[in-house]
């Protein structure tokens, strides 16, 4: 599009802006009507383990909200001289699940509980045996009712529960609503109804009568709306939460608050049955759009959906790129100390090209990147690990292919569990995340890791933001389509993309650290006794 067009759609009020808090950087972006990029702003961020919980504050919520969407409209001011104003309709997306609970008076009774926490196992497993389906211990449910077993004070205050996603859509509009796809991470939804579990919602109406609550579950869940439709409208104190400024205009309607399991199936093209994605980040994510319900109930996997309802396997991993990024940084310290001057673009892609060269046995080397707990491998607490014995080759090749291994280590055990008691047929797999950046070295890695081609799109870099702002489009979209449509006439008809298939000697080496891999998980199990 041209330039000039670009500064008529700013100037009219027809731009799309979608954010996404994910777990690391909150990032903001705004598209044109042909669903390019015309100017993104971020926010770098961190968790933190405060009191034995993983989480972040609300005042930090704002603030990055608020400097993620300035740095924005001042990317745009640079890139076309035109202040936004007005927007055609924007969305929010953020980290799934986790737990974040108000009383009467919509006051946060504790602080937010991330994804991340591991301290739900008896409340999971236990709505797990109830229900008959998997609750994964990150699910609100799961944080809610061990709550309630724990007898937590908050409990009987609580009058609205939600996510990450939903609490700022709530701020934003007023309204307490949530998309089906992050919804299906709160609390079981039938993709018939569109709904929650009506008997799963009578199921935990006897559990809290039996702890002597007296309210039922759906008076605190939000109310659930399907892509495409109108989740509300940006009121004047949204406006002014996002821009202190002052000059974003209220009004705009937003689509439905999503998580990034959702966004990302949206970044990717992959809403469409048999399609499948791969988000690799802080945590990394494989969805795959189901043909049919699973047969078998897997603690290792979870079942979601779609931003527009239909059922997905999600395989879940709490670690992914932290502990590579952990170790970039020591190697970032090393270079600045020897006063060699370098981007960070230049780190990574210099240090992972180096894998080329690595041993058949990556050196006899294992490495263990549990920053936090895993569910899928039974670790309750995190502790990164690096192993090798004696006669290892420790060299940077083996260390740095080893680390790229072990970051996709977990969601490789879980969908083989997948392949081995359900039949199921993935016809694509798409990958994003900033580890992809580097042309085939984690892209390759992960098409060993699935023994399938593994496509990265020439948007992956765009992440779920942008597949936020997609989300924010079709709100707009009069035409009928469906989202699977949608996406694929208008939005990726011309999108390039680029495959990797799997090679059968580096699945071979993958599948034997695998192996390796599972046979060593004890001493994991076993390192935060000690340290």
């Amino acid at each position: 599009m041209s330039e000039k067009k670009v500064v008529d759609e700013i100037e009219n009020g027809e731009i799309t802006v979608g954010i996404e808090l994910g777990s690391t950087r909150i990032k903001t972006v705004a598209i044109d009507s042909s669903y390019q990029t015309v100017a993104s702003g971020y926010f770098e961020w961190e968790n933190r383990l405060e009191n034995g919980y993983w989480t972040y504050s609300l005042n930090d919520i704002w603030v990055g909200l608020q400097k993620s969407y300035t740095d924005m409209t001042e990317d745009m001011m640079e890139r076309y001289g035109v202040p936004l104003r007005k927007i055609s309709a924007m969305g929010v997306s953020a980290m799934m699940h986790g737990y974040l609970a108000f009383d009467d008076k919509d006051d946060l009774l504790l602080p937010f509980r991330t994804w991340r926490n591991n301290n739900t196992k008896e409340a999971a497993k236990e709505l797990t045996d109830i229900f008959n389906v998997n609750i994964p211990e990150r699910w609100s449910i799961a944080h809610f009712y061990q709550a309630v077993i724990d007898q937590e004070a908050h409990i009987s205050k609580v009058k609205y529960v939600t996510t990450l996603a939903g609490y700022v859509h709530w701020y934003l509009t007023g309204k307490k609503v949530i998309g089906i796809g992050d919804a299906s991470g709160m609390f079981p939804v039938d993709t018939s109804t569109r709904d929650y579990r009506y008997d799963l919602l009578e199921d935990m109406d006897g559990l809290l009568e039996k702890n002597g609550i007296k309210y039922r579950i759906k008076e605190i869940l939000p109310s659930i709306k399907l892509a495409g439709e109108t989740a509300g409208n940006l009121s004047e104190e949204g406006a002014r939460l996002l821009d202190s400024t002052g000059a974003l205009q209220a009004g705009a309607p937003l689509c439905p608050p999503e998580g990034d399991a959702g966004t990302g199936m949206v970044a990717t093209n992959s809403v469409a049955k048999k399609t499948g994605n791969i988000s690799a980040g802080t945590s990394a994510f494989m969805m795959v759009v189901l043909e049919t319900p699973l047969k078998n109930i897997f603690r290792e996997i979870d079942t979601v959906t779609t931003p527009d309802g239909n059922d997905v396997a999600m395989i879940h991993t709490n670690n992914c790129t932290s502990d590579i990024n952990a170790w970039m940084g020591l190697f970032s310290e090393v270079l600045s100390t020897m006063g060699v001057e370098f981007s960070q673009e230049e780190l990574y892609g210099q240090i992972f090209k180096s894998i080329n060269t690595s041993d058949n046995d990556l050196g006899n080397l294992l490495s263990y990147g549990y920053v936090s707990g895993e569910n899928i491998t039974d670790v309750e607490n995190g502790r990164p690990l690096f192993l090798r014995q004696p006669d290892s080759n420790l060299n940077l090749a083996n260390f740095m292919k080893t680390h790229l291994y072990s970051a996709f280590s977990t969601m490789t055990i879980g969908l083989d569990l997948l392949k081995e008691n359900e039949n199921i047929e993935i016809a694509s797999l798409v990958a994003h995340g900033g580890i992809l950046k580097t042309k085939d070295v984690a892209q390759a890695v992960l098409a060993a890791a699935t023994d399938s081609p593994v496509t990265v799109m020439d948007t992956a870099n765009e992440g779920g933001a942008w597949g936020m702002a997609v989300l924010a489009k079709f709100l707009m979209n009069d035409t009928g389509m469906t989202l699977e449509d949608y996406l694929n006439d208008e939005v990726f008809g011309s999108v390039g993309s680029y495959t990797l298939e799997a090679e059968p000697e580096e699945v071979e080496r993958y599948r034997k650290y695998i192996e390796l891999y599972k046979q060593s998980l004890p001493i994991q199990r076993q390192a935060a006794q000690f340290c």
